[in-house]
């Protein structure tokens, strides 16, 4: 449902930045406005929650507020790292790979299952 490539970003925090508004994009092409977005970055957390104070991500901000509009509420958690195994695990998966891909959808597909049991 969600597929992109990835580009090189400026820091790590940009990077989950950019992922969670592709995250909310794809949301909202599926038009499923009743989500809870969750990140092991307690920094994302605080952007998101006050974005006019991180004025190097300005232009970020700017693309968060409008998707932020159609999720009502607008709900984001943190989720320690240590609580966040599976996602760490095809994280570094992912680092192994000779091509980037980033999926996202409503039904996870059959190696992302195969990889909750291994």
């Amino acid at each position: 449902m969600g597929a992109m490539p990835i580009r090189k970003s400026l820091s790590p925090l940009h990077a989950k930045c950019e992922a969670l508004i592709w995250a909310m994009e794809c949301m909202k092409t599926l038009r499923i406005s009743e989500v809870v977005f969750a990140t092991d970055c307690s920094q994302l957390v605080k952007m998101v929650s006050t974005p006019t104070e991180w004025p190097a991500f300005t232009t970020h901000m700017e693309e968060f507020l409008r998707c932020k509009e159609f999720f009502h509420p607008f709900t984001i958690q943190h989720i320690l790292k240590a609580q966040n195994t599976l996602a760490d695990k095809l994280a570094r998966g992912a680092r192994n790979q000779p091509a980037a891909m980033v999926y996202v959808d409503s039904i996870p597909p059959r190696w992302l299952l195969n990889q909750e049991s291994t």
